[in-house]
């Protein structure tokens, strides 16, 4: 499912990331890779803070689409 779909306070695995080959690489660079744990601190409007690598990141609701947990 995707991150969209997580409920806050709850890490979650994540299992692979979608969208073009540039998209994935910003992703990666952010900390978005598979087999690491993403939190979800909140969410306005689709678009989402969480938290990972133990830092906290805003992403919109169309990356965040991207990444299935």
């Amino acid at each position: 499912m995707p991150l969209t779909m997580v409920n806050a306070d709850a890490p979650v695995e994540i299992k692979r990331i979608g969208g073009r080959e540039d998209t994935r690489k910003f992703l990666e660079n952010l900390g978005f890779v598979a087999g690491g744990f993403v939190t979800v601190i909140s969410e306005t409007g689709g678009n989402l803070i969480v938290n990972i690598r133990d830092s906290r990141v805003a992403i919109g609701k169309d990356m965040a689409n991207k990444i299935m947990v």
